[in-house]
């Protein structure tokens, strides 16, 4: 398979399917990989960079093993821990955010779900944020219910973060406290309440190369609009404390792999930007056209005015777009 015909054929119409052969992507050589990825990027997306950035909302006390996760009450790790957050507090970030050019914003809380209590707290809250910033909102609380889903959008957020993680295969190696099933019907809850979906994962938690293609395939299948990848920091007190840190050219071809299956899909560069050269840079160059951004991050690898003047350096738009689109 010659990669680069293959990017002039995804730029030109083709979509790879599930069932297709794909081993080549695992096989063939990394350059030429990213530059089909980044002709496909440039061809379908664009020159623009979105960036978001999150506050946790709430911390700690989650019920749910997910075993690369700070947060788990099942988990020795000695974060913090405190309730849903003042709308005023999580105003105030959001307007820092959005004041040095970040385009999107999201109220990201631990547990399964939201009780009634946060539920509510988290609907004044996006409605504050929505009447007094013009940020595009997102929000990541757990196996919301249509209904919940549809109040929050109702309340200014565009769009839905419920990450799928791993393969289908994988995931109970990951949580058993709720399936990849739980996570399906919950994309497919906020699609139908009239949400984006932004669905990624985590690679480096020991999982198959074959895992991750699995994990882009199906993110293909179910038409999320943004795609997080995030690379494994492993964290003292959760099972996953000792797994080994994954090496920058398994990112790269992961980023460019995602890019192939999903083309017109905003890829996110997430946590685990530590783990490469200058924040990530080579990735814009892999098929990325996304990340998380911060100035009180940890997990990320850069600030915003960092990685606002590497991508401007670099020949991106990041000028914020008045429209309320999520798709490229």
């Amino acid at each position: 398979m010659d990669i680069l015909v293959l990017a002039k054929e995804i730029i030109n119409g083709r979509r790879l399917k599930r069932g297709e052969e794909m081993s080549f992507f695992l096989e063939c050589e990394l350059d030429p990989l990213c530059n089909g990825a980044d002709m496909i990027r440039s061809a379908l997306c664009g020159d623009h960079v979105d960036l978001c950035s999150i506050i946790n909302g709430k911390s700690g006390r989650c019920s749910e093993n997910c075993r690369f996760c700070a947060q788990s009450a099942n988990h020795c790790t000695g974060i913090e821990e405190y309730d849903f957050l003042d709308k005023e507090r999580i105003l105030k970030e959001c307007l820092h955010n959005e004041n040095r050019g970040v385009h999107r914003f999201s109220i990201v809380t631990a547990g399964r779900t939201l009780n009634d209590k946060d539920y509510k707290n988290a609907v004044l809250a996006y409605k504050y944020l929505h009447g007094n910033s013009r940020m595009k909102l997102c929000a990541s609380h757990g196996l919301l219910t249509k209904e919940q889903l549809e109040g929050l959008r109702a309340s200014g957020v565009t769009s839905y973060h419920c990450n799928i993680e791993t393969s289908e295969r994988n995931f109970p190696n990951i949580c058993t406290t709720h399936t990849y099933c739980d996570k399906i019907e919950c994309i497919k809850r906020a699609k139908k309440a009239g949400l984006k979906v932004c669905s990624g994962g985590i690679i480096g938690m020991g999982e198959t190369a074959e895992d991750r293609l699995d994990m882009a395939l199906s993110l293909s299948e179910l038409g999320v609009n943004s795609i997080p990848i995030n690379a494994l920091m492993p964290i003292k007190g959760t099972p996953f404390e000792t797994l080994e840190r994954i090496s920058e050219n398994d990112i790269l071809r992961t980023v460019a792999i995602f890019r192939y299956l999903n083309p017109t899909a905003y890829i996110r560069l997430a946590a685990g930007r530590d783990l490469m050269k200058n924040a990530g840079e080579r990735a814009f160059h892999s098929g990325v056209n996304a990340t998380i951004t911060g100035d009180m991050l940890t997990t990320s690898g850069n600030d915003i005015k960092s990685d606002i003047e590497m991508l401007d350096r670099l020949g991106f738009d990041i000028k914020r777009k008045d429209d309320d689109q999520d798709t490229v």
